[in-house]
């Protein structure tokens, strides 16, 4: 196989709780991960030219060892002393510093690119251990569909599929430091943890209200104190018809469920009216 054309898919996080820290400074975490259907394009082509080639369309995206996704190829070329050179290109749709894994999923198709190019034979749970060493998102942006997450998110355990529903994506113009948020994260005891064995069973009896209602990030009051305009998206998309909206990770993205998708596309056109956006997306929950 010469080359090969990927689609990296997006995540939001139905649930999001941080139980502790670990005395290495990682937080403990229980998260309910879903794949949506906004993805980056990823093509890897075998070149002439020895050491890998990175491109993007992003302008101020790195291309280099910075990137994790040439951080992913550069991990297996090494193991497996991978002389020919690899040419990666990433077309990037998905928000970038947006709280949904968009660099954790291209390095994850760049490792399952590599995999089946160079007939390297990994097995998913082989692939997963190189992929925890890259990020703690990405050994599951190779599982996608719905998941808990848990420890630092590498403990993944695979849900009963969330019900299919419509879904509109909304980024501000502007970045958020996931850093900076778990640094000013305070596990207090007015801190309010979201219930995520509830929305668990939620998901399990396919009820879609019932997730929308119990829906809940413990990062969102960190980030919103700091930019306002994620309570005032969030606000938008519930009054024009969303069953409810939320921050994805540590944001600044929101994402919203809908009934249907007329609806969702309504309540898009109503936040590009308000300016309070840069990116909107009207997509839809995608399982595995």
């Amino acid at each position: 196989m010469d080359e090969i054309r990927l689609k990296a898919l997006a995540k939001i996080n139905l649930g999001l709780d941080v139980t502790g820290r670990r005395e290495d400074g990682y937080h403990l975490v229980r998260m309910i991960m879903q794949t949506i259907h906004l993805f980056d394009s990823v093509q890897m082509e075998k070149s002439k030219d020895p050491g890998i080639r990175l491109t993007t369309n992003i302008r101020f995206l790195p291309t280099n060892e910075h990137n994790i996704a040439y951080k992913a190829a550069k991990l297996l070329m090494d193991e497996f002393e991978i002389s020919q050179g690899i040419h990666i290109d990433i077309r990037k749709c998905i928000p970038v510093s947006a709280g949904m894994a968009g660099g954790s999923t291209d390095a994850a198709a760049v490792l399952y690119g590599m995999n089946q190019m160079y007939g390297l034979q990994l097995s998913n749970r082989q692939l997963a251990k190189r992929a925890l060493t890259l990020g703690a998102d990405v050994p599951y942006c190779l599982m996608r569909g719905t998941a808990l997450a848990e420890g630092i998110g590498e403990k993944l355990t695979r849900l009963p599929a969330m019900p299919r529903c419509p879904v509109v994506i909304a980024k501000p113009g502007i970045s958020v430091s996931t850093k900076w948020v778990y640094e000013n994260l305070s596990l207090d005891g007015q801190c309010v943890h979201p219930d995520i064995d509830r929305l668990a069973e939620d998901i399990d009896r396919q009820d879609l209200h019932a997730i929308a209602s119990h829906m809940g990030n413990i990062l969102e009051g960190v980030t919103v104190r700091e930019y306002p305009v994620i309570a005032q998206i969030k606000e938008k998309l519930i009054e024009h018809g969303a069953l409810n909206a939320m921050m994805s990770g540590s944001g600044p993205t929101v994402f919203a469920l809908f009934e249907d998708r007329a609806k969702a596309r309504e309540a898009a056109d109503a936040l590009r009216e308000s300016a309070l956006a840069r990116q909107i997306y009207v997509t839809t929950i995608f399982n595995v």
